[in-house]
This record gives structure tokens, sequence and C-alpha cells, in this order.
């Protein structure tokens, strides 16, 4: 078991020749530099022994080239890495006492499942009754035991995900990284292997790193969640805070199914009270954001307001609006609106009968104590 820690680690993918540096001279891409393509910057962070951490964020935005490094796959230009205390860079994959589980099983085919998972112990020169012991114990915990004697072939796609994870288990590793494990799945095999993993983290009680671009499994996996664009990190926190909390517009807008809403609006501040305009109508804010924003002394300005479609709801009161679309859900009713040329979406649970349809009038209001609010720059002004 081991603690994992990160210091402005930074890596940049030099450009393979001229021509591709001078495109990238006309690029509004924030990754391009002189230097070359971005993929990390200054990523920095503690994990504790035992934790689950996720990281998780859109195409290209650095997370699997961070996993790379902690493996080392890949050499950070900048930055240290610690595990267990012990600075790693510029040591040797094999001897970081870690285990790596890959998006694409990375089976051998001509091998059984025993095989397969005995294969890295086999490597090390492990005695056979270990070998044996340790297969066997992990295929039990996986629910692989009957069949240790097939060839990755004749298994399921979840059921190889399995062996591939079973091969991590038998090494016993202070570290379990895990690179988009279950993206090669369908949507049902994804749920059940989603469950088997957070089984499976119970059992061995060990520190994993996982990385995924899939928001719910960053949210039902993950002690603490890294949120990366573009090479950055743009907030860490448990599910929680993220969810109720995000720090930045990018982050309001990529956690959350269906995503927040997100509105221009204009923050009022009228006797030591803030309300927020919109639509031509004015909701007062919470206590507790009020107390907030004059804690910064926050003036009267533009802002983006954003309320989740959970939050929003009809009233008899509130910004005027026309239904565009309702769509069963099975658990609940997404009700699409339009108001003064913005786009919205209202959750209401399916046992409620909304009796709406596409063209009726209707009224949104939100609990300010619901509601976030972005300045100019996209960040949180709570």
């Amino acid at each position: 078991m081991a603690e994992l820690k990160l210091c402005n680690v930074t890596k940049i993918f030099p450009w393979a020749n001229q021509s591709e540096k001078d495109k990238a001279r006309e690029s509004q891409n924030p990754q391009f530099t002189e230097e070359g393509v971005i993929a990390v910057k200054d990523f920095s962070v503690e994990v504790a022994d035992r934790e689950f951490i996720v990281l998780v964020g859109p195409s290209g935005c650095g997370k699997s080239t961070t996993l790379r490094m902690i493996a080392g796959l890949e050499d950070p230009d900048e930055g240290e890495i610690f595990i267990g205390g012990e600075n790693v860079i510029g040591v040797a994959p094999k001897k970081r006492d870690i285990s790596m589980v890959f998006q694409n099983y990375a089976l051998f085919p001509h091998m059984t499942v025993y095989e397969n998972m005995a294969f890295g112990l086999k490597m090390r020169k492990v005695s056979k009754d270990i070998i044996d012991r340790k297969v066997r114990e992990a295929a039990e915990i996986l629910g692989l035991t009957e069949y240790l004697g097939r060839k990755p072939k004749a298994l399921s796609g979840g059921q190889r995900q399995r062996v591939a994870i079973g091969r991590a288990i038998v090494r016993e590793p202070k570290l379990f990284l895990m690179d988009e494990p279950l993206s090669n799945l369908d949507a049902k095999l994804r749920n059940q292997m989603r469950a088997e993993i957070i089984k499976l983290r119970k059992k061995l009680d060990t520190t994993f790193v996982y990385v995924t671009h899939d928001q719910t499994e960053a949210m039902t996996l993950g002690d603490r969640i890294i949120i990366m664009k573009d090479g950055f990190v743009q907030q860490i926190g448990t599910p929680k805070e993220i969810f109720e909390h995000p720090a930045n517009l990018f982050v309001a807008g990529f956690i959350g199914l269906p995503q927040m809403n997100l509105f221009p609006a204009r923050l009022i501040r009228k006797d030591n009270e803030y309300s927020v305009l919109i639509g031509g109508v004015i909701f007062p804010l919470s206590q507790k954001t009020n107390e907030a924003l004059l804690a910064k002394n926050s003036p009267d300005r533009d802002i983006t307001l954003g309320v989740r479609p959970e939050h929003l709801f009809v009233s008899e009161k509130g910004i005027p609006a026309e239904v565009e679309l309702c769509e069963m859900m099975g658990s609940s009713h997404h009700i699409h609106v339009t108001f003064d040329g913005n786009e919205a979406v209202v959750v209401i649970p399916a046992i409620e009968d909304h009796g709406l349809s596409s063209g009726d009038k209707i009224r949104l209001s939100f609990d300010g104590a619901k509601a976030h609010l972005f300045g100019g720059d996209g960040k949180n002004l709570i």
C-alpha cells in the first residue's frame, strides 16, 4: 500500500517538424505552444494510502498521459512523482511496484486465463505454489474460477476485463492504475463491471488511480475526482463537492446529466441583499450566498447563472417560456424549453403528471439556494 504524490508535473510533446509548428502558431488551441503540445501542465496532487482517485475529462485533456507518467511509461519534462515516499523519476516501470489495467485488456490470445494471470509472477520467478495460490484466490474474488482453462477468445468482454484485473491483483502491488478499463464494453456490462470494481476495491483495500471520460464512473467510483481540461487541472474534490460547488463553467457543464443549464443574467445588489435578474424576472438569492457575496463586496455585474435541470420547476410566477419537446426517460421527464433566445432542460419525476406538450406556454422558477453564479472569467463567484 502506498501514498502517491505528484508535484508540478509537466509533459510537453515536441513538434515533429517545422510545418506542424507553423500551423500551431495559427491555431487558437491553448495547448499549442512554441515548444510543442502541452499534454499536462503543473499537475499537483496528494493521494492518500487506500484512496480511490479518478481522473476525468474529455479526450486529449491529459489524463492518460498523467497515468502513464505515474506508471513510468512516459517521463515528465518537469516535476516529481513519489510512490510510497520514494521519488520514482528515472525508476523503471517494473521497479515501481504498480499494476496497470489497460483499455484493450492486453491479454495473450494463445494463453489460458490461468496462464495470463500467472504470467507476471512467472517473469518474477515466483514459486509455482505461490503462483497457483494467488491466481486461484484472484479468480475466486473475480468469479473466474470456472474459466481458468479457457482462452480469451472464449470469453465475453466483461470476463476478459476481469482477467486483466486479475492479472494485476496477483502481483499485490502498492498501486493500481486503470486506464479507461470499461470503455470497450456495452452499457449493461459497464454497469456490471463498475459494481464489480466497487466490490473489488473494498476487498483489496489498496490505492487506485482510475482514468475515464465517463462522468458516471467518476462520480460512483471515486473518493475524490480530478477534472482535467487542455492539460490543466480544473478542480479536485469529492463527487459531492464537485457536483454542488463546481469551480468554473467547464466543470459545471461537464458534471451532471443532463448538464447544468447556463444562462446570461445580471447580479443585482440592493440594501446589502443580492438577487439575479433573468428573463425580466428578479430572483432573490439565499442567505449563505448573500453572505459570501457581501464578504467579497461583489458589485452589480453581468454573470452566467447556472441551474441544474432538477432544480428548475414550472410555477405560476417566473420566467415566461415555451415548451419545445417532452422526453420520457423512464424515471423522469426531460422538458426542453426556450425563453429569450435561451434553451433549458427541466427534469420532472415520472410519478408527476406534468401534462405538458410542445408549444405550451409556461413559467419557470428556481430556488435561489440552488443557483450557481459565474463571473466573466468563468470562475464560481462563491
